[in-house]
């Protein structure tokens, strides 16, 4: 099963190679941080602040348009597991009635994911929710 999430917040430290996002259920408390890297948090911060597209486009603008020239249309953003503290995801396409997931880095997925409008749906595995969050739901 997996639960709908929102991105919550964005701390970016430039002082720090290592900047947080966090992922909030949608119609719940749980929340927890993921760890990313410095180019994914700006790529995330810039679009979620709907700043001004820079003229050519990023690869998170890359991976987009090569699934709609390949005729497929992103759907959402999983993340699906969680091992040695470390968040495994996917993009899933949909092309012709056929479902894709594709292996990828969270940072990287919720990049994409908002590089839409309205940003595309997220999910977490409840078995990753239950091991990322405490049991009384603060992070």
């Amino acid at each position: 099963m997996t639960v709908p999430m929102q991105l919550a917040r964005i701390i970016i430290s430039e002082i720090s190679d290592n900047q947080v996002i966090y992922l909030k259920e949608v119609d719940g408390e749980r929340q927890f941080p993921i760890v990313i890297g410095i180019c994914e948090a700006k790529s995330i911060d810039r679009r979620v602040k709907d700043e001004a597209r820079p003229p050519r486009p990023l690869t998170h603008d890359l991976v987009v348009s090569i699934a709609e020239s390949l005729g497929a249309e992103i759907d959402s953003v999983i993340i699906s597991d969680l091992r040695d503290q470390t968040y495994f995801a996917q993009l899933r396409l949909r092309k012709d009635g056929e479902v894709f997931d594709i292996d990828s880095r969270p940072s990287d997925a919720i990049a994409v994911a908002v590089t839409f409008q309205p940003f595309l749906p997220i999910y977490v595995s409840e078995e990753v929710l239950e091991q990322a969050t405490p049991k009384d739901g603060a992070a």
